[in-house]
């Protein structure tokens, strides 16, 4: 399994500002849904921050979101270990298959692969 991406996930109720504030240090939005937006470097297009005010279908904003190349091996792996399983492997309408995972330190991880 390789990991592609690394994003961190920001909860706030200031998108617009964050978008602002990213925006000076070369960020520039690349995905928005309404309930989260994604920022990205030009240089750099892997480089991104993602603001969330909540995950729509999910009980829980996610801390970060690490993308995979193959999610299901992810899911399984991460089950068979014992990790608490927050969000459980699903298709999102989106384009997206995911799950969510509690890291040692409590941190929430989106653990996705796109479809």
């Amino acid at each position: 399994m390789a990991v592609r991406r690394v994003v961190p996930n920001i909860r706030t109720e200031a998108a617009q500002e964050s978008r602002e504030f990213y925006g000076l240090l070369g960020f520039e939005e690349v995905m928005n849904h309404g309930w989260i937006m994604t920022l990205a470097s030009p240089a750099g297009p892997a480089a991104q921050i993602s603001v969330m005010h909540s995950d729509r279908t999910a009980p829980v904003v996610p801390d970060m979101s690490i993308e995979v190349d193959d999610v299901d091996a992810a899911y399984e792996v991460l089950r068979e270990s014992g990790a608490e399983i927050v969000h459980a492997l699903r298709d999102e309408e989106w384009g997206v298959r995911r799950f969510f995972v509690r890291d040692p330190s409590g941190r929430v991880v989106n653990v996705l692969g796109h479809r």
